[in-house]
């Protein structure tokens, strides 16, 4: 089954200190329209605003040029000097395979982000055709459980499956209409890290269905969290097995519903991401 299938009710049994990922949410602006007008400011205290922007890019310009992994050197030869919890991290990995990062840092934080990236990854609609989907679980999946994770996931996308959804026997979108599947991680959380094992929780918004005139099944949203268990292998994190449960779901926002047409423009036009820090 795809991770944040919300059309199929199995789950990926077979496939199967806390530390929490950094989001920064945007500054709120006091001069908006139809707000309260702003008191003009002197040219004492606009000097003391500048100082502050100028602190505040010389602090960025900084925490910039650290980034690499704990005990690891940057280009200067010299320790990065950031906190575990600064929003630079460990540095982003540079490795990959299938379009799969790969290559993480063997600390919590590269285990959040092998979780981050490996739940985009077997909830993408790569999963729905077999030659990719057996790249995507060769990438991800420790050699101790590849063969029961090949096999349970075929298992899963079985032709049955596929038409139920409205699918080609090969995974493809019927003419006309263009098939939506992609999980978006929202954050982690490290359940449990021992230095060779992690299991790290991944909470995901998804967008699953078919754009088209004709589709009898719209692209829809949901929220889920999918439960990864890593091992490390020697040189990097990859996959025992991972299980998948419904929410947090926050309330649906009273955005206009865009019409199919649109959904397939920004679906083709929007491209997606890789989560490594």
């Amino acid at each position: 089954m795809s991770l944040g299938d919300e059309h199929d009710s199995r789950t990926n049994e077979g496939f199967g200190g806390s530390g929490q990922t950094r989001t920064r949410l945007p500054g709120t602006s006091e001069d908006v329209y139809g707000g309260a007008r702003r008191p003009v400011r002197t040219s004492r205290s606009l000097i003391g605003v500048v100082g502050v922007v100028v602190l505040l890019l010389a602090a960025i310009a900084f925490a910039n040029k650290g980034g690499g992994a704990e005990g690891a050197s940057d280009d200067t030869g010299k320790s990065p000097d950031s906190h575990p919890t600064a929003a630079t991290g460990v540095r982003p990995v540079k490795g990959s395979e299938g379009g799969i990062p790969t290559g993480y840092a063997r600390d919590e934080q590269g285990a959040q982000s092998a979780a981050a990236n490996y739940a985009a990854a077997l909830g993408s609609d790569g999963m729905f055709n077999k030659e990719r989907r057996q790249a995507i679980v060769a990438t991800v999946a420790d050699d101790s459980t590849l063969d029961r994770l090949q096999s349970g996931f075929d298992a899963d996308y079985s032709a049955e499956f596929l038409g139920h959804i409205g699918l080609n026997a090969d995974g493809t979108a019927p003419a006309g209409s263009t098939f939506v599947n992609r999980t978006l991680p929202a954050g982690t959380k490290v359940l449990k890290y021992a230095g060779e094992t992690a299991d790290i929780d991944v909470w995901c918004m998804g967008l699953f269905g078919l754009t088209g005139e004709k589709s009898t099944k719209p692209v829809t949203s949901g929220w889920f969290t999918v439960s990864v268990k890593l091992k490390w292998n020697g040189s990097d994190w990859k996959v025992l097995e991972t299980s998948q449960k419904t929410g947090p779901t926050p309330v649906t926002g009273d955005n206009p519903v865009s019409g199919s047409d649109e959904i397939a423009d920004a679906v083709n036009g929007f491209g997606g991401f890789t989560y490594a820090r």
